[in-house]
């Protein structure tokens, strides 16, 4: 992968509706990469919930990794359209490690990037940028799903020279495998969401523990665990931002994150209809393929419409989030955009999943299809990186603020 900047101008990033050449050769060497290397592991992954040990090493090892994070760090000094193609490319063919793959680099080594210190940047990014450490996002918890802030509880106390954690952490994307966790817990109980503050959380702390792996319905291969912290020691120089300083970076990187869901789920409809459009082509009917039927031919015109929609959506939000400030996110035009688009591109993920498994029939309906690993996957994204419903009333608050300040 070249180390060149894939910055945009700020007239084109806003109006962006195609790749320059340097973006598409960044997409087209992320799809090579991941069919020589990371489909071959899909199928067992998914049949068996398995995790490659040396996968992460190889993605490091050839420079996937790190987009977003400087040379002087270990990354590639791109930026956030740079790292939405890599996970678009990446989606196509291994979709379980490719969200993987977004957890480590946006939610956790991008995070310590952009809210760590210089000590932490320098201690803990060119591992993750190499791939020699996996990293995670420690936020949802039990009872704090879609209100991840107000109902958090974890809490931190400072202890001398640590903090002590104690609660505990579900849904935790790499959290089995995970060597590096950006981990949020309440500093302040009086302040509610003001009291939250973040920290690095490494695995082998005392009083970290993985408490279960959970089995899914899709993206098996992809590790997801209950992390549980009792009275697990984090020394002060691991809190990240300051004390009660994790709202804003909550906010500003579940923006980023919500930036990041849409190529996944355009790299999982691409592939879908490509799939469908082969079986079309092959599949024989009554003396014909069945591509020759015209109801066939509206379901692949009705997926082609949504999957090119959902690549210009995908492609101006993150062309637009790409210049986030720090704490710049959870309001504004940003904090609506970014849920609209990943909203509109889980919705239609999961219609272009539809008709292509009506397209398969018999076939893919059967577990160990690829068609039927890819509908598999459609649900999380409708419910990870906040709810639809969840994104809705980001969008309506917005509009409804805004129209407010009009009136």
């Amino acid at each position: 992968m070249t180390t060149s900047q894939a910055s945009l101008s700020g007239d084109n990033r806003v109006s962006m509706f195609a790749l320059d050449e340097q973006q598409q050769a960044i997409l087209d060497q992320a799809d090579r990469f991941a069919r020589k290397e990371l489909y071959p592991l899909s199928e067992r992954m998914d049949r068996e919930e398995w995790w490659p040990d040396e996968a992460f090493r190889t993605i490091g090892d050839n420079g996937f990794f790190g987009a977003t994070i400087p040379e002087e760090y270990g990354g590639a000094g791109m930026d956030l359209v740079a790292a939405g193609l890599v996970l678009q490319g990446f989606a196509r063919w291994n979709h379980a490690m490719a969200l993987s793959w977004v957890a480590h680099d946006n939610l956790c080594a991008n995070n310590i990037y952009r809210n760590g210190n210089e000590q932490q940047r320098r201690k803990y990014l060119p591992d993750l940028c190499k791939g020699r450490t996996i990293g995670a996002l420690g936020l949802t918890e039990p009872g704090a799903g879609s209100d991840a802030l107000g109902s958090m509880r974890t809490t931190a106390r400072r202890d001398g020279d640590h903090y002590v954690l104690n609660g505990g952490k579900i849904f935790i994307t790499n959290g089995p495998v995970a060597d590096v966790i950006l981990v949020y817990a309440k500093t302040d109980r009086a302040k509610g969401a003001h009291g939250i503050s973040a920290f690095i959380v490494e695995k082998g702390f005392p009083g970290f523990k993985v408490a279960q792996k959970l089995t899914k319905m899709g993206y098996r291969g992809s590790q997801t665990a209950e992390l549980v912290f009792e009275d697990c020691r984090v020394p002060v120089e691991n809190l990240v931002g300051g004390e009660n300083r994790g709202v804003s970076i909550v906010m500003s990187g579940l923006d980023l994150e919500r930036a990041m869901v849409a190529p996944l789920c355009l790299g999982v409809s691409e592939r879908a209809l490509q799939l469908s459009i082969d079986y079309a082509q092959t599949r024989q009917q009554f003396g014909k393929p069945i591509g020759s039927f015209q109801m066939v031919q509206s379901m692949l015109a009705e997926m082609y419409v949504q999957v090119e929609t959902m690549r210009t959506f995908t492609y101006r939000t993150l062309a637009e989030g790409a210049p986030l400030e720090i704490g710049g996110g959870g309001r504004g035009d940003i904090h609506m955009l970014t849920a609209a688009s990943v909203m509109y591109a889980a919705e239609a993920c999961h219609a272009v999943l539809d008709r292509a498994v009506q397209i398969h029939g018999g076939s893919g309906y059967i577990w160990e299809s690829e068609i039927n690993r890819l509908f598999r996957s459609i649900k999380l994204l409708e419910i990870g990186a906040g709810t639809t419903e969840v994104r809705k009333m980001i969008i309506a608050g917005e509009l409804l603020k805004d129209a407010a300040s009009h009136g």
